[in-house]
């Protein structure tokens, strides 16, 4: 059986196995919106029935970023095509609620927006038949067959921005590899994060010509001068005592954050700790867990700013994690003592706040190499160690500038890679009347 016949025998299957198990999809959505009522909106969104945005005779460039951290890292990239693209819409879709309000909040009326639609054939034949994009972007390494295959049926370019792929994930595909390959070969554009990353994605099957490593968005990032003047101002209402935030934690992580405090309260009676839990859902137990442990502590929902007696402050809100960040003296991010793979490091070392990580960085293996080679992060094997290491920050201000400032000169010798991301887009997507300025 020839490769081409084999992939239309795969797909068929694949599409089969996803129409089978729409039951427990739709189980999964119920189940997750008593814990968070977002989940339970929007429904026929996912299958693909909406209404089309306006205005049809303007070309639709697409964007798709699947949660918040896509949608963070695509920021610089989305202002840089409003800019290279001004006659055109764009449109930004996603698949979680957190996503949404990201996008909502920092574009509301300039994009259309959607969540993507369940990787079902008619669902993505609607949606692609009701949208019209002429250029398709995905973030990161989204690989969905019957979304790839449908914009390569249709001629619509698709370009992967800051793709990444780590060793896990290739092993994890290599049973499937040549059919991996008849839909990665699609892709128009693959610019990927790094060389390594680059490689990887050419073993998988991506065409080498597509392929560059241009590097990764998230170093683009854009810091809002007022950012600093609410640091300050949020810095006078705390006092002059030590602060650190524990950023982006999952459930199995509460506890290491807990146990953490303790020991810092233990030597620092006044700190405090910010703590930003990495899905809305934990929001509450995370305040559960901090009132049961007696510490004085204020919400941001409820009390809006922590003051100069509380001992822990929650951050139970979106999109605030850099104003939070801003005035801490240590970053603790999360999804690296649970095997997660780790958050984004960058956005804390880019405004000079030294990082400490637990030992799970394989979704940002190559970034948390580099900071740490710089001297701007400390990646640590147990709790025993982060806990000496936070401690030990909060206790030397000459080492933590130090760790500040090497972390974020990194960051900025490492910009660019929006401007190379556009470039290699550019070369597969000439549209009439596109501004195509160097």
């Amino acid at each position: 059986m020839n490769r081409s016949r084999s992939l239309r025998l795969v797909r068929a299957l694949y599409s089969l196995a996803l129409y089978l198990a729409l039951p427990a999809i739709l189980y999964h959505l119920i189940w997750r919106g008593f814990r968070y009522r977002d989940y339970l909106r929007r429904w026929p969104e996912r299958f693909g029935f909406f209404e089309p945005p306006s205005s049809a005779d303007r070309p639709t460039i697409w964007l798709h970023a699947v949660s918040v951290g896509e949608v963070n890292a695509a920021t610089a990239l989305v202002e840089a095509l409003f800019a290279r693209y001004p006659d055109h819409r764009i449109a930004l879709t996603c698949f979680t609620p957190t996503a949404s309000e990201r996008i909502q909040a920092l574009w509301g009326d300039r994009v259309w927006h959607g969540y993507a639609p369940y990787d079902l054939p008619d669902a993505v034949a609607r949606f692609l038949n009701r949208l019209r994009p002429s250029l398709a972007i995905i973030m990161e390494t989204e690989i969905w067959p019957n979304l790839y295959l449908g914009c390569a049926a249709r001629g619509i370019p698709l370009a992967i921005a800051n793709a990444r792929l780590s060793a896990r994930s290739l092993h994890g595909y290599r049973p499937v590899r040549r059919i991996m390959a008849g839909i990665l070969e699609t892709a128009a554009v693959v610019a990927a994060q790094s060389e390594l990353d680059a490689e990887r994605l050419r073993s998988l099957g991506a065409r080498g010509e597509a392929v560059a490593a241009v590097g990764n968005l998230k170093y683009d990032m854009e810091v809002p001068p007022q950012l600093f003047v609410r640091a300050v101002q949020r810095r006078a209402r705390i006092g002059t005592r030590p602060v650190w935030i524990a950023a982006s934690t999952h459930a199995d992580e509460e506890s290491a954050v807990l146990a953490i405090h303790r020991r810092v309260l233990a030597s620092h009676g006044n700190a405090l700790l910010l703590w930003a839990p990495r899905h809305p859902e934990r929001f509450a137990p995370v305040i559960g867990q901090v009132r049961a442990t007696g510490w004085r502590i204020r919400v941001r929902s409820s009390d809006g700013e922590p003051d100069a007696a509380c001992g822990c402050f929650v951050v139970d809100s979106l999109g605030e994690l850099l104003d939070f960040y801003a005035c801490a003296d240590v970053a603790f991010v999360g999804g690296s003592v649970q095997p997660v793979g780790g958050h984004n490091v960058l956005e804390p070392a880019a405004l000079a706040v030294p990082v400490v990580v637990g030992p799970h960085m394989f979704n940002f293996a190559e970034v948390a190499e580099l900071l740490e080679a710089a001297g701007g992060l400390r990646r640590l094997p147990d709790i025993a160690a982060l806990t000496d290491a936070v401690l030990g920050l909060l206790d030397d201000p000459v080492a933590r500038h130090a760790m500040g400032h090497a972390g974020a000169a990194l960051v900025a010798t490492q910009r660019g890679a929006v401007a190379r991301t556009l470039d290699r887009i550019a070369g597969c997507y000439r549209p009439i009347g596109a501004d195509r300025r160097p």
